[in-house]
């Protein structure tokens, strides 16, 4: 069973999934994050994959995706950094990139890769739902990876229930038209919120983009299963001497314990 399935059908409420950058804030943290991560009460941890252009994410994710590739992190290097800590990790770890390099990679080999390295799911924001369906649900399938679509207030009705179906584990739902870390009211978007919930989806959703404090993340809670945090925990460990330390006063400041 996958370890996505396994923690939604364990808890139904204030599931948090933690973002960090591979390769950030110095080429090989990533060993060092995930650890931290889970140690500290992360549900799920969702591990980027930098690139030059990564479209969806704003200043603070852009910025450390610079700083990694800078540092020279690759994809083989990210695979082979979570093969060396598979067997300590038990919460789901999710890839998150962008399409053009895992084709440079060749998409089978990433996935049976990626299968292999202990990672339950893939986020790739700029893959269309069509041709997903029609190429490469049939490799995800095989290797037994859940692909997580992203839905925004701009999502039609037709295209959340689309995403519903295709996506595997939860629906990825994007607080606002804005990219990440951007300082939008993230409580301006709770109608859209109410509209999630009342979508009754198959799939459980995490609410991202704009969660950086306790009283976004009890929002989020409010009105889906959870929430992703990312920009707010870069700025926290990329100056940071100490990142298990740092990573568990984040996590304790989120949950508020």
């Amino acid at each position: 069973m996958n370890k996505l399935d396994i923690v939604f059908a364990a808890k139904k409420k204030r599931i948090l999934n933690m973002y960090c950058t591979a390769g950030f804030p110095k080429l090989n943290s990533t060993p060092e994050v995930l650890l931290a991560l889970q140690e500290s009460g992360a549900d799920i941890i969702e591990l980027g994959i930098p690139y030059s252009d990564p479209v969806a994410d704003g200043p603070v994710i852009q910025q450390s995706n610079m700083i990694a590739l800078q540092n020279g992190i690759s994809i083989a290097t990210i695979l082979t950094q979570l093969q060396s800590v598979k067997e300590q990790l038990s919460v789901p770890v999710i890839l998150m990139g962008y399409l053009n390099p895992v084709m440079q990679y060749g998409l089978e080999k990433f996935c049976a890769a990626a299968a292999d390295a202990g990672v339950s799911g893939i986020i790739l924001p700029d893959l269309p739902m069509y041709e997903y369906e029609m190429f490469y649900q049939s490799i995800f399938k095989k290797h037994g990876l859940h692909l997580i679509f992203l839905i925004s207030p701009q999502t039609s009705e037709q295209r959340m229930q689309m995403a519903d179906e295709l996506s595997g584990g939860f629906l990825y739902a994007v607080s606002s038209a804005a990219t990440t870390g951007k300082d939008t009211s993230f409580k301006a978007q709770v109608p859209y919120f109410k509209k999630i919930k009342k979508s009754k989806f198959r799939l459980p959703v995490l609410i991202g983009f704009g969660v950086k404090t306790n009283e976004d993340f009890e929002t989020a809670s409010l009105y889906a299963a959870g929430a992703i945090i990312g920009s707010a925990y870069i700025k926290a460990i990329e100056h940071t001497s100490n990142i298990s330390q740092t990573t568990t006063e984040f996590i304790n400041a989120i949950k508020n314990q």
